[in-house]
């Protein structure tokens, strides 16, 4: 029994972090990156798997944290799924590195590694490893260049981006 627990000590520690060689952004401002984001690029991962339409909702916590709702449609089921989830800086407020929590005590990275200084209008995330990416927008739609752009960055980071998969956004007026 003691090993087992190790053993999921273990695999806990490393679902936070930052993946080598990778940097996350500096001088990062959690109150502009607050409100609605849309999915627009991610690497698949068995919690979306067949989910389009996803979009994430930052918000600011009683306690400081940062309150997070994700939602999508899952195509198959022909229903939406939500989850809400919880937020924490890593460390140092000022870098886009934070931990999330779906589930009580077990947090994944959310690390911030590309980000629109001007506007906070696109942002590229990865999670602990380079299985876990997104590219997100404030838009539900992205301009091709600048999608291909971000995805090339991917690519000099280490990211399969064959791997990468374009989500299906119903476009808002």
């Amino acid at each position: 029994m003691k090993k087992l627990l190790l053993l999921g000590f273990l695999l806990l520690a490393g679902c936070t972090g930052i993946p080598q060689g990778i940097t996350v952004v500096d001088n990062f401002a959690l109150d502009r990156y607050l409100g609605k984001w849309y999915e627009i690029a991610r690497i698949d991962n068995r919690f979306e798997k067949g989910i389009e339409q996803a979009t994430a909702v930052y918000s600011l916590a009683e306690d400081g944290s940062v309150k997070v709702l994700n939602s999508g449609y899952k195509v198959k089921k022909r229903q939406w799924k939500t989850v809400t989830g919880r937020g924490v800086f890593i460390d140092d407020t000022s870098k886009g590195a934070l931990k999330v929590s779906f589930f009580g005590p077990f947090y994944a990275s959310y690390n911030v590694i590309a980000l629109d200084r001007a506007n906070y209008s696109w942002a590229v995330v990865c999670g602990s490893n380079r299985s876990y990416f997104w590219i997100l927008s404030r838009t539900p739609l992205m301009e091709r260049e600048l999608l291909e752009e971000l995805v090339g960055k991917a690519g000099s980071m280490g990211f399969d981006t064959t791997k990468i998969h374009t989500v299906t956004q119903q476009q808002t007026e």
